[in-house]
């Protein structure tokens, strides 16, 4: 699952014209990954195995619209 996150995030950028250099992007990205943390670190289990799912859910939307 990590390397989706790293994926997900910027990090690993399997195409030649990424938009991981663009600098508001990766700000973006980053901003995300940090509030994503703390709303995990306020969750009980069941909570964050739910979120876990919609963001799953999102992930694979975003794919298909792409």
């Amino acid at each position: 699952m990590r390397l989706l996150e790293e994926f997900w995030y910027g990090n690993i950028e399997p195409t030649e014209y990424g938009t991981s250099s663009n600098k508001g992007y990766k700000k973006l990205v980053e901003l995300i990954f940090r509030n994503e943390e703390k709303l995990k670190a306020t969750m009980m289990d069941e909570q964050e195995e739910l979120f876990e799912k919609y963001i799953d859910c999102v992930r694979e939307n975003q794919v298909i619209t792409d």
